[in-house]
């Protein structure tokens, strides 16, 4: 692998593959498989290459690191391609969530959240709770 990258890294192909897809890739070859779970390379912007984190005491430590893990890649990429590494925490993602009819009101699971005043409400529910205690 460590060879194969040098010599594409090398080569001038401006078609073949991207001086950022074969840093993202020397990145998950430097740190290896387990940690990639924790940090994974995003980009390669002007010789920095961003390193998204899970969260920020990943982000901490791997800056530290930062010394022991650049000489790796440049001895896999060859001088020139990283210059440099950022660390970022990433930003949580919300799942996809259904989306809700506008004209049809929310069903509740109580039918006391279909009385539309307030205090009425609030009534019917504490006497429902009597009755049934």
């Amino acid at each position: 692998m460590e060879r194969v990258s040098r010599s594409l890294a090398k080569m001038k192909l401006p078609d073949a593959v991207s001086q950022e897809e074969l840093a993202c890739a020397a990145w998950t070859t430097v740190i290896g498989k387990r940690l990639v779970r924790h940090a994974w390379a995003k980009a390669l912007v002007r010789g920095n290459l961003i390193v998204e984190t899970e969260d920020a005491v990943w982000q901490k430590q791997l800056y530290h690191l930062r010394f022991q893990i650049m000489p790796k890649l440049i001895e896999i990429l060859g001088a020139g391609i990283v210059r440099d590494l950022e660390f970022r925490t990433a930003t949580p993602r919300r799942p996809p969530q259904a989306a809700e009819s506008l004209g049809e009101p929310k069903k509740s699971a109580d039918e006391a959240d279909a009385i539309p005043d307030s205090v009425f409400r609030i009534v019917y529910k504490q006497a429902r709770k009597k009755a049934s205690a």
